[in-house]
């Protein structure tokens, strides 16, 4: 087989491949083993059809029609390696020539990755937060603690949030009953914003025995752009009765026996929370450094296909295609320039890094990681997913070359804050103390 490669752009080439018919063979006697068994022919048993009976009752023609779509793939892909070229987005195919003397000549117009240069890692810089604690934020933390620990008080005030609320709860829409928002004796926190839109606009300032009225439009579901009358009536309003922050306080909640070793300790773990929120974020602004480091003439032909796919049911207004484009754009860019850290790298993906990673993105889903793996074979999806591990690897591997300084010109040292301390973990689920959930290679 041999490849002649035109560019066309940076970003796209037209290759004419030329296969000699030797080279369909395999490709010819799949096809002949295909039509075998779909037609029928008098006389033979499905998939017992000699050739030449195919070739007179189907025709010769429409043999090599299914040989050329079947070696076509192959051939392209045959080509990219040894070009050296990596494929992005659809081929435009078109075949010039085919003859049991001449063999296949056909060419492809696509768009590749384009070649440019990856900067020098140790030459990048970036500039993170501050991982300072303040007096507020260990009180913040103090005060959640006291709440697990708190009682409930019946008051005859008006609701404010913090307020924990008992209600009953039903919807209406147009004399019909939504089941879906009849609740009775629903224990509720004010300002926690958990319930439908609207619930705590309605109820704020409500007192016990008041009934409140509100109209809610779900915009999925059932009730879709329909307009549900929800009743909420207050049965009681409850404040929290906090216990002291004393040394009583610190031995029932804590292993301390002062409140002040307790306050301590709050301080240095949420320090160490800080120190995490810091390689987060280190991670996001190494990444916006590379990508600003890297200039490339992106494929407008595949982003255009991803769009038009996106939106070729007719939704969305400019605003939104624009919004689109753009991060189409932003996530290709990301994609080719970690793809080829990872290749020049020589990063690979083990089953221990799989597994993790198929762990995580269960959890995200509320999925069992078996169910998750079997519908990632399923979709054929498991070479995407090594891919997104590998680009978190890529970007991992530059985040160990960059140079990371805090607000105050203190030199952050990433290992040390990535090798952590088992103990945090129990600190983010007794104290909530970190929003953010993410494994720190995981890129999204």
């Amino acid at each position: 087989m041999k490849s002649a490669v035109e560019n066309i752009s940076p970003s796209r080439i037209k290759i004419t491949i030329e296969m000699p018919f030797a080279d369909l063979q395999p490709s010819l006697d799949s096809a002949y083993a295909r039509i075998s068994t779909q037609v029928n022919i008098p006389g033979f048993r499905k998939g017992k059809i000699p050739t030449r009976i195919i070739d007179q009752r189907v025709g010769r023609a429409v043999v090599l029609e299914e040989a050329v779509n079947d070696a076509i793939p192959s051939g392209l892909a045959q080509a990219m390696i040894e070009n050296k070229i990596v494929q992005l987005g659809r081929p435009e195919v078109d075949v010039t020539t085919l003859d049991e003397e001449t063999g296949l000549i056909f060419t492809a117009e696509l768009d590749i990755r384009p070649e440019f240069e990856l900067p020098k890692f140790d030459l990048l810089k970036v500039v993170v937060d501050d991982a300072e604690v303040t007096v507020d934020q260990v009180e913040e933390q103090l005060t959640g603690l006291r709440g697990r620990f708190g009682a409930l008080k019946d008051v005859t005030r008006a609701a404010k949030d913090g307020d924990v609320l008992l209600v009953d709860l039903s919807g209406d829409h147009d004399g019909q009953v939504v089941e879906e928002l009849a609740a009775t004796a629903f224990s509720y926190e004010l300002g926690s914003d958990d319930m439908v839109p609207g619930f705590d606009d309605a109820v704020r300032g409500a007192k016990a025995d008041e009934v409140r009225h509100f109209l809610f439009t779900p915009s999925a579901g059932q009730w879709s752009g329909k307009g549900i009358t929800v009743e909420v009536n207050v049965k009681a309003v409850r404040e929290r009765e906090l216990p002291d922050a004393d040394d009583e306080f610190a031995q029932l909640a804590s292993e301390f026996d002062t409140i002040g070793e307790l306050r301590e300790d709050v301080r240095t773990r949420l320090g160490r929370v800080r120190l995490i929120e810091q390689a987060y974020q280190a991670r996001d602004l190494t990444h916006d450094a590379l990508m600003e480091a890297v200039k490339i003439d992106l494929p407008d032909r595949t982003i255009q296909d991803e769009i038009d796919a996106h939106f070729e049911d007719g939704h969305g207004d400019e605003a939104h295609k624009a919004e689109f484009e753009t991060n189409t754009r932003s996530g290709m860019k990301s994609r080719i320039v970690l793809d080829k850290i990872a290749e020049v790298e020589d990063l690979q993906v083990n089953d221990a890094e799989l597994s993790q990673w198929l762990m995580q993105e269960a959890q995200r889903y509320n999925m069992a990681p078996d169910q998750f793996a079997d519908q990632l074979v399923q979709s054929g999806q498991v070479q995407g997913a090594v891919s997104e591990v590998r680009r978190a690897k890529a970007l991992a591997h530059v985040l160990e070359n960059v140079t990371v300084i805090d607000k105050s010109g203190n030199k952050i040292d990433l290992d040390s804050v990535l090798r952590g301390d088992e103990s945090d973990a129990d600190f983010d689920a007794e104290f909530d103390a970190s929003s953010d959930e993410e494994n720190f290679e995981a890129d999204e």
